[in-house]
């Protein structure tokens, strides 16, 4: 999916990308999609995705929300959905779930959808199987809201998963488990 248009010289971001050679909406996506995922050293600060160049999921796809906010561009909608994380769709957390008996973990994932598309940089493994046909739920957020209101939604999800489905672990032990994998993610 591609979204061209040009960067404008009034919001900071927009201006810190200028300043990089990056003109278009789509020129920065680009540049986004080729940096490393990691965490960055503030969890819900998007602005450092260029200032350590790299991101996650929710640094990554806020920025870009951001760049659209700041050149008056509603058709960038940012997301956070919740999703069956397995093996099949996230590749390289298949061992830790099965060393624990477990099909899939909810996962929270952030991403962008243009014109109803769906945008997403931090995933470049081609699969048949996507995140999106794993969907159980998804919601409209902004940028500001990547850190605890994003931190927090998923652990009640988790919490609310763990009494419906009987699963035969604690809260925190799923949430171990679950920062075990996206560990693995980064191996």
């Amino acid at each position: 999916m591609e979204l061209v248009f040009n960067l404008n010289n009034s919001g900071q971001l927009s201006k810190s990308c200028r300043a990089l050679g990056l003109k278009t909406f789509d020129s920065v996506c680009n540049y986004v999609k080729i940096l490393p995922y990691g965490r960055n050293s503030e969890r819900s600060d998007f602005t450092l995705v260029l200032k350590e160049n790299k991101g996650t999921c929710s640094t990554k796809h806020a920025f870009l929300k951001q760049i659209a906010i700041e050149n008056n561009e509603p058709t960038v909608v940012l997301f956070l959905g919740i999703y069956k994380m397995n093996d099949a769709n996230t590749k390289g957390v298949g061992d830790i779930l099965k060393q624990y008996n477990l099909e899939y973990i909810p996962e929270a994932h952030t991403y962008l959808k243009l014109n109803n598309t769906i945008l997403d940089v931090t995933r470049t493994v081609a699969s048949k199987i996507t995140f999106e046909s794993s969907l159980l739920s998804e919601e409209i957020i902004m940028p500001q809201q990547i850190g605890d209101y994003k931190v927090n939604n998923h652990k009640n999800y988790l919490k609310n998963w763990i009494t419906a489905y009987n699963i035969p672990y604690t809260f925190k032990e799923i949430w171990n488990i679950r920062e075990a994998c996206i560990t693995a993610l980064n191996q």
